[in-house]
Parts: structure tokens; C-alpha cells; sequence
């Protein structure tokens, strides 16, 4: 028991005469002292709305988020400081607006308490219909309440599988112990708290505390802990799978043995489209640099029908540290299929003799001062998918960025068996060729 309040005596409450998300403020900190909490075991989580200013209340910790999503922060926290007490209020508003975050929240039972704070309307922005408007409400949204059915909130947590549920009136006497015995259980909590909104609700519609004591007593009680939905909370179940798996091997670590032909960042763009391995590409390029001791950065791009269109991939090889990876004047283009070079045609006529363009000689690129150099894969028996290994074979051969034995180097990091022999002869034959 701590009977010292966790209030912000510089900050009172700002509510409106009458409003029940103060007389609830009130029971919260009532319920912080029964646990015995101090303010730094506790972390409130809001978002926008009149309960979006609890956490502006209290002398805890403290996060305050967008319009739904205060319980895909509240996981967050709750997952990184699982020590802490976390508190989320939302509104009515917030609720519906967040409702797909409510169902995961449900359904995963991470240790945390949602108090909603249903006042029927949108109270803070005009008083429009919510989600759990009643059907005979008037309101400032007009009939539009009158066309949806009003949204059970425990039911609906019951149903995606809350483990902790429970109605309860602002003005119920016991509301600070009810609130204190869901911070308590190990999982997800939720309580619908029914109030009144004398700014809004009221204006237009009779509503008392005995009222709304009626409404709820003709509703299915929920005593709180839903016998079939009881489980493991969910970072504990995660942390007993997690020690039960192989340990996890460190990444592979690439140790310099080359020296780089360059001395400054060089800029290196692939184009090309799908089926021809850019993205594959680009790695190579990426841990051939490494294997010189570059930085390295790539940056792909290509639609979601992986299997028809561009095909662009975007390299920052760098002896310094790599800050900022975009590329409006890259050293180097490869060029292999129309619709990457469509995708960038813009970067072309800005190009000077310092740039190489390393190309199939198929291919039709804008006019340009760029260096060209023309390739014809197939008269060197190069298969379009290794169109883009045999490029980086040309850069090798011209020691532009890469030597051969960098790209070698990085075929037999990235590949093994027949797939590495096959990159092998490409890399090798096409270079001695050059």
C-alpha cells in the first residue's frame, strides 16, 4: 500500500465539469497506491482524444501517440521494459480507430491493462458518432449512428481471446480496485469504463450514473478472468520458446585481403529487369568491396510482380563511412534490359566521360557523354540470367572499383557447389576475354 499520490500537482486535470475520465483519473491514482506503485514502475501509454491527456496527469512515465495506436506502443514498451506497469487509456474514439491493434492486443496477452474510456462520442473533436454510439443517440454526425450496430467492446476482446475482461461504471465505488486487480493479472487486461461527457454526449442526451448502471447490469457480467481464454503471458511463453531454440550463429565476418582500385566513394547503378539476378548482382559487388575493406550500401528496386518488370539495384562502395546512399551521377551503369533504363532514363544526359556505361549491346539507352562500353553477351555464350555476373566481370577486367580476384573472392563467400563453379567459369572466361 503507498498512500502517496502519483498526481502532477502542476499539472490538474482540465476536463470538463462533470466528465467521468477525471472521477477515473482519480481511481487509476487510488489504484497506483493499493499496488504500491511508484511512478517509475509505471509507464502510461495514450493517444489522441480527452484520455489522451492521462498521461500529462500523472507523475510516471509517460508516452503519448497517434489517433488507435497506443497498444502497438504500449507493446513495444512492454516487450523492451518488461519490468514496468503498463497503462494504456483510449477513448471510444481511439478504440474503434485502433480496433485491428485491439484484436492482436487480445490475442497475444502480453502483460499490459487497456482502460477504455467509452463516453459513446467523439468528445473531444465535436461529438460524431463512435463505434459504440447507441443506435438512439443524436448526435452531431446526424444518422449515422443509426445505421450500425454499437460495438461491444468486451465481448468483442472476449471473442479474440482477452484473458482479462470487465465492464465497470465511472462512478462504481469499487472502480480503483477493479482497475488495481486487472494491473495485477500477468496478461492482457481490459476494462470498458462507461462515462458521461457533459461537453458533448449530455447536451443532446439524457445519461446518469444510475442509468448507466441499469445499461450494464442488463449485459452478460465479466468478473474479469475468462476461464477459456487463460494461457501463458505472452513475453514469458516467448522467452521459455526462444531459450528452447539453437543459438542463433554470429554473422560471417569478411576480412579485408584485397586492396581497392579506388581511393573515393564510387556510385554504381544496375539495370536491368526480372529474371536477370540484379538484386543477386549487387550483393556480389557489395562483398567484393568488403573484401577490399570498402563500406558498402545497396538499395533495390522493383514492383511487386517480381516476375515481369524493372529490375534496379543502387551500390555505395565507399573507403569512408557511407552517410547518405543516393546516386544522381553514378561511376559506373550497367545496362541490360530496357526496362530498368526506362525506370531511369532521367540520369543519362547529365552523365560525363567519367562515368562508364557498361551495356548489352542490345540495348537502347538515351544520348549521353558517358564512356559506353558495348557487350555482346551472347556471342561470349552468357545466358541472359548471368548477364549481370558477367558485367561485374567486365568491371573486374577493366579494374574499375573490383579486380577479378575480388569478385572471385566473393563468389565463394556467397556460393557453393555447382552454382559456384558455373559463376566461376563466367567470371573468369569473360574476363580473360577483355
Amino acid at each position: 500500500m503507498n498512500n502517496q499520490s502519483l498526481l502532477n500537482t502542476s499539472r490538474p486535470p482540465v476536463f470538463c465539469p462533470g466528465c467521468a475520465h477525471e472521477r477515473i483519473l482519480h481511481e487509476l491514482d487510488l489504484a497506483f497506491g493499493k499496488l504500491g506503485l511508484n511512478g517509475n514502475e509505471i509507464v502510461i501509454v495514450s493517444d489522441i482524444g480527452c484520455s489522451g491527456l492521462f498521461d500529462t496527469f500523472f507523475n510516471t512515465h509517460a508516452f503519448h501517440g497517434l489517433h488507435g495506436r497506443a497498444l502497438t506502443y504500449a507493446a513495444g514498451l512492454k516487450m523492451a521494459r518488461p519490468e514496468l506497469n503498463v497503462i494504456v487509456t483510449m477513448g471510444d474514439g481511439g478504440m474503434g480507430i485502433g480496433g485491428a491493434h485491439l484484436l492482436s492486443a487480445c490475442r497475444r496477452n502480453l502483460d499490459m491493462t487497456l482502460l477504455v474510456l467509452n463516453n459513446f462520442n467523439y468528445g473531444m473533436t465535436g461529438g460524431q458518432c463512435s463505434s459504440t454510439s447507441p443506435n438512439h443517440a443524436q448526435l452531431s454526425s446526424g444518422f449515422l449512428n443509426q445505421l450500425e450496430k454499437p460495438l461491444d467492446i468486451c465481448q468483442t476482446a472476449r471473442a479474440a481471446g482477452a484473458a482479462w475482461v470487465k465492464r465497470s461504471s465511472a462512478y462504481n465505488k469499487e472502480l480503483s480496485e477493479e482497475i488495481a486487480h486487472a494491473v495485477e493479472f500477468k496478461g492482457f487486461s481490459i476494462m470498458d469504463i462507461w462515462g458521461i461527457c457533459p461537453g458533448r454526449y449530455t447536451k443532446r442526451n439524457k445519461l446518469n450514473p444510475k442509468m448507466i448502471e441499469d445499461d450494464l447490469s442488463k449485459l452478460e457480467p465479466l468478473p474479469g478472468p475468462i476461464p477459456e481464454n487463460l494461457r501463458p503471458e505472452y513475453s514469458r511463453a516467448y522467452e521459455k520458446a526462444a531459450k528452447e531454440l539453437a543459438p542463433v550463429p554470429s554473422p560471417a565476418r569478411i576480412e579485408p585481403q584485397f586492396t581497392s582500385t579506388e581511393k573515393k566513394r564510387q556510385e554504381i547503378v544496375l539495370l536491368g529487369g526480372a529474371g536477370q539476378r540484379i538484386v543477386t548482382a549487387g550483393e556480389l559487388l557489395c562483398i567484393a568491396g568488403i573484401t577490399a575493406g570498402l563500406h558498402a550500401t545497396q538499395k533495390n528496386d522493383y514492383p511487386i510482380t517480381v516476375l515481369r518488370g524493372h529490375s534496379i539495384s543502387e551500390l555505395v562502395l565507399s573507403p569512408e563511412k557511407i552517410g547518405f546512399t543516393g546516386i544522381d551521377k553514378p561511376d559506373i551503369i550497367i545496362a541490360l534490359a530496357g526496362e530498368g533504363v526506362n525506370r531511369r532514363k532521367s540520369m543519362f544526359p547529365a552523365l560525363t566521360g567519367s562515368t562508364l556505361i557498361i551495356k548489352d549491346k542490345s540495348i537502347e539507352i538515351p544520348e549521353t557523354s558517358a564512356e559506353i562500353a558495348d557487350i555482346d553477351f551472347k556471342a561470349h555464350n552468357i545466358k541472359k540470367p548471368d548477364w549481370a555476373l558477367a558485367a561485374l566481370a567486365v568491371m573486374a577486367a577493366r579494374k574499375r572499383i573490383i579486380t577479378t580476384e575480388m569478385l572471385k573472392a566473393a563468389l565463394e563467400i556467397k556460393f557453393k557447389g555447382k552454382v559456384l563453379d558455373a559463376s566461376m567459369d563466367i567470371a573468369g572466361t569473360f574476363a580473360e576475354s577483355q
